[in-house]
């Protein structure tokens, strides 16, 4: 019997490559020393946690390294070594960094609205809860299986509700979480429903070999399989903040503490757009007559409905530079979505899916810089209203430059080159795939947010309202603005290096 069993049980035994799996192992250790550490740290020394924290996303980034020399896959099923459930590969190292490079953004800005909370925020949780997210997140490009890409994706979520109402007696906060828990909830709910469906019909939960055998399903099961995809492509679709999905980005992100925010802009995104990504193109690319138009539709819908939002802010209103950039950021979710559906129109879908990650790059930065900015202004106009930034040069010329400059490369034009091609990258997708009409849409779209990405950049340089005053600028914040600036400048010297993800594909 035990010689029997022993072969069974040799069967089942995996390797683990650990250096693969390095960058969102060591988040999630990091997270939790940070989290036993704050019972023993005096408040006095909280700051250590915080800086504790960027060490650890910073040495996350640096594990990448090891991993350019070729393409690893651990978790393997034994019988056949190409059928994976984690992969880090092109693609997934690339949105890794992405994914990675923001949290540290993100968490150097935290440092400085940690110290400025007043105790209203709990450090230890706070660090714990962000690096457990940006663990998720590192993880989820990595998976080649349902179940581990749904445990990343929850991983990445479920401590993010809590960052957003983490503050003490906030109900605005509180309110937010609310919103954003129940959106996200739904959508993995439905994702779930989905998965099972396509896990009945198929037998299988690792993405290739769902693509191979959602081809021949029988035909009692042809429906349940039809009814698996459009349940999982909605799921993912509330991911994205997609319209009509898109209904708690604003709320959110004016409840959230502003460094929060920056990360769900960025990070939150990329995860969705990840999932999405991964689902379609690897796991379903004999159902693109169904989500090609879907994801399509989606775009055109998205984009609009996030600029017209974003149009209508008005300068006065409480936070409307926070919804303003909430909005904006719906419609940038909007042109991420035309390179994944012009995928399914392309004889060459891994380009497509090129232009978007370019993209995604060249928003992680600017917006995160963006982000810095508003919350630097907001330190001394806790409204952080788009009228308070009016003489913005006048009171600090380093910080309304860097605005400006970020602000034009969302709205594509010149200094922005970045911003520019990646917009034109994106286009040309759309075009290629044979989706005219998606790419005017696109093109009223830009005209749109020409007028008031232009009209905020105009008021930093107008006369200021009373006597300038200049304030200091914490250095963590310095640091986030200098670092998303360096890499904005560089990609719109060099743009070459993301836009040829475009050209050469990632997979």
């Amino acid at each position: 019997m035990s010689a029997l069993a022993q072969p069974l049980a040799e069967s089942v035994v995996q390797s683990v490559d650990w250096l693969a799996i390095a960058p969102p192992t060591i988040a999630a250790l990091v997270g939790l020393v940070v989290l036993v550490a704050d019972l023993f740290v005096a408040e006095n020394k909280k700051a250590l946690l915080g800086w504790t924290s960027v060490a650890g996303l910073a040495a996350s980034l640096l594990l990448l390294l090891p991993l350019l020399d070729g393409d690893r896959a651990t978790f393997c099923l034994t019988g056949d070594a190409g059928v994976c459930s984690y992969t880090a590969d092109r693609f997934t190292l690339v949105i890794q960094f992405l994914v990675l490079g923001g949290a540290l953004l993100a968490a150097l800005l935290s440092v400085t609205a940690l110290k400025d909370a007043n105790k209203e925020l709990p450090e230890g949780e706070f660090w714990f809860l962000l690096l457990s997210s940006a663990a998720g997140a590192a993880l989820l490009p990595a998976s080649r299986d349902l179940a581990t890409l749904i445990v990343a994706l929850e991983v990445a979520s479920l401590p993010a509700f809590a960052l957003v109402g983490l503050r003490y007696g906030d109900r605005k906060s509180s309110e937010a979480a609310l919103k954003f828990f129940l959106s996200s909830v739904t959508a993995t709910a439905v994702s779930l429903m989905g998965i099972s469906f396509v896990y009945a019909s198929t037998g299988t939960l690792y993405l290739t070999q769902i693509a191979d055998r959602i081809q021949n399903v029988d035909g009692q099961f042809q429906t349940l399989a039809q009814t698996g995809v459009v349940l999982t492509l909605v799921g993912f679709a509330f991911k994205t903040a997609a319209v009509p999905f898109h209904f708690w980005v604003p709320d959110t992100y004016v409840g959230a503490p502003l460094p929060v925010a920056a990360y769900l802009s960025v990070v939150g995104k990329a995860v969705g757009f990840t999932g999405l990504i991964l689902v379609t193109v690897i796991a379903l690319p004999s159902y693109a007559d169904v989500w090609g138009p879907a994801l399509a539709a989606l775009a055109a819908l998205t984009m609009t409905v996030g600029n017209v939002g974003a149009l209508r802010q008005q300068a006065t209103r409480a936070y409307s530079a926070v919804r303003l950039l909430a909005w904006s950021s719906v419609g940038q979710a909007g042109y991420l979505l035309v390179p994944i559906a012009a995928a399914a129109y392309s004889d060459d879908g891994e380009r497509s899916i090129g232009s978007t990650v370019a993209y995604a790059l060249m928003y992680a930065a600017v917006n995160l810089g963006a982000f810095a900015v508003a919350a630097l202004v907001g330190r001394t106009k806790p409204l952080n209203r788009i009228s308070d930034y009016r003489g913005l040069y006048a009171r600090n010329p380093l910080s309304a430059l860097i605005l400006a400059f970020f602000l034009l490369c969302l709205a594509g034009l010149p200094p922005g080159i970045i911003g520019l091609f990646a917009k034109v990258t994106v286009f040309s997708a759309a075009v290629d795939a044979g989706l005219g009409w998606l790419a005017v849409v696109m093109a009223v779209n830009v005209v749109i947010a020409l007028f008031y990405y232009l009209q905020w950049t105009a008021l930093l340089f107008r006369a200021p309202e009373g006597e300038a005053v200049r304030h200091l600028v914490p250095a963590p914040v310095t640091a986030t603005m200098a670092l998303a600036g360096v890499v904005g400048i560089a990609l719109s010297g060099a743009p070459q290096l993301i836009l040829r993800f475009a050209d050469t594909g990632l997979f």
